[in-house]
């Protein structure tokens, strides 16, 4: 972690607040800053000196409790960030020289709550029924091993693959499997590999989950250009990466107070002013590596790099949604649901989000229906041919692969917008969480660091200065202010 040094002095530095981007993204020291009415901008970058450093480098962040980073870590990490722990069974009795031994053909008669849910690991047997319902990607999807072995599970969803999971399964445990993990009840399933089709990635991100592929940006990177490369920013899936024919695309608007809509690409493209303007999205779990040092926090290890600013090019998701006749007087409708077109292969659940209506329809806003990334089509892996970029607001609610946009009087019932990306006090954990006694990140908090020199780096002082280069971003439309 950076630690405080005696004193750190921003060059020439100004802040950068486009507040209509909802962005403040800081590359300290001089640069120059031309708007046309398209949002476009040009950088110069420049540095931040720091003075008389000795005991570390200074990144000033606000810590916040995020615990849900659920449906990745919970989905598909299973301790995803928020599986609350489950009571575990009774331990063999007092005196027992060791567990019992079940066959195969017993395991299999457990697959339900009313003989018990059990499941081989290993050569182990597990009673996980007090678990299921807890478990962070959902009962179905625990519930395809039931009465046999997780383990063709596991090779798939390698999230699995973490000595806090196993840890976790070791509390259920019951007794041995006879004849070793080779005499898993029935034949292993046929598991298809749902991340088989992902896109390749540049060698250069630092991979922090395979399945789903999530990647974050060498803090270096980030420090070198105020731009992202699309090749370099950091990637955040939830769920396989799909493959769309844009030729057979369709964005579906549909809900309370407008009239049913679909457009192709194409249309989108011919019938809406396009728009460019920069933008920062950020996980909500970026720097959650720092954050475990103060305290344990489920979820991806991610250090300062789960963030990227870019030039976005599309429509404003305004014009659209006025087109489809929404008025903003109309109080039937307070959220903007998103849905996207990544699922899970097993469950069928699609990743979706919703925002307030005041965020969607704010003219000053920018909310966008974003088709080009730093003047390119998206790439697969950012959200091809469509998705929504909301400034200033948690990544999570930047929907990629947009396939349908709903206007609704009530929040996404979705995973990820009710039991994931919310934060609680210090004092609340995984046994007492009450997850409606929350309400879903939406604006982010302020966040600075630096990207150059890496923490514990060996550096020289010449003439009593050592260049420091690091981002600073505040979410919401709020300015950054030193």
């Amino acid at each position: 972690m950076l630690r405080s040094c005696s004193t750190l002095v921003l060059t020439g530095a100004r802040n950068l607040g486009l507040l209509r981007h909802g962005y403040a993204l800081q590359h300290a020291a001089q640069y120059s800053y031309n708007s046309n009415q398209q949002g476009n901008y040009d950088w110069k970058q420049g540095v931040v000196t720091a003075s008389g450093v000795a005991g570390g480098l200074a990144a000033a962040w606000a810590l916040w409790t995020q615990p849900a980073q659920a449906k990745e870590e919970a989905k598909k990490t299973a301790v995803k960030s928020a599986a609350p722990a489950a009571p575990a069974p009774a331990a063999p009795a007092k005196g027992a020289k060791e567990l019992p031994t079940f066959t195969a053909a017993e395991v299999a008669k457990h697959k339900d709550k009313s003989s018990g849910i059990w499941v081989t690991y290993q050569g182990h047997v597990y009673d996980i029924t007090a678990f299921v319902d807890a478990h962070p990607g959902g009962m179905q999807k625990i519930m395809l091993a039931a009465g046999g072995s997780i383990e063709p599970f596991w090779a798939i969803y390698q999230q699995h693959q973490k000595a806090e999971v196993k840890e976790i399964l070791a509390q259920y445990k019951i007794g041995k499997l006879a004849g070793g993990s080779g005499a898993a009840a029935g034949p292993a399933p046929v598991v298809q590999d749902a991340y088989a089709k992902d896109p390749a990635r540049h060698p250069v991100l630092i991979t922090r989950s395979a399945r789903p592929y999530n990647s974050e940006t060498p803090a270096a990177i980030l420090a070198a250009n105020l731009i992202t490369p699309t090749d370099l920013f950091y990637i955040r899936n939830h769920l396989p990466v799909p493959e769309v024919d844009v030729k057979h695309y369709k964005l579906r608007i549909e809900g309370e107070g407008v009239c049913f809509r679909e457009y192709s690409l194409e249309e989108l493209m011919s019938r809406f002013k396009k728009h460019t303007l920069a933008a920062t999205i950020q996980c909500s779990g970026n720097r959650r590596s720092e954050m475990k040092e103060v305290k344990p926090v489920k979820g991806l290890d991610w250090n300062a790099g789960a963030i990227g600013n870019a030039t976005w090019g599309g429509v404003m998701l305004r014009d659209v949604l006025k087109e489809a006749g929404l008025s903003e007087e109309d109080a039937r409708v307070a959220h903007i649901h998103f849905v996207g077109l990544d699922q899970d292969a097993d469950t069928k659940e699609v990743y979706a989000a919703s925002v307030p209506v005041e965020v969607a329809m704010n003219p000053a806003g920018d909310v966008l229906l974003a088709y080009e990334m730093n003047g390119e089509p998206l790439t697969r892996d950012h959200g091809y041919p469509l998705r929504v970029v909301v400034p200033g607001v948690a990544g999570a609610r930047n929907v990629k692969w947009l396939s349908k946009i709903m206007t609704s009087p009530k929040e996404s019932s979705s995973f990820w917008q009710q039991r994931d990306y919310k934060a609680f006090s210090p004092s609340v954990d995984w046994d007492n969480v009450q997850w409606d006694s929350a309400p879903a990140i939406q604006e982010t908090p302020i966040t600075a660091a630096v990207c150059e020199p890496e923490s514990g780096a060996q550096i020289s002082v010449a003439d009593g200065e050592v260049t420091v280069r690091g981002y600073a971003w505040s979410g919401g439309g709020r300015d950054v202010i030193r």
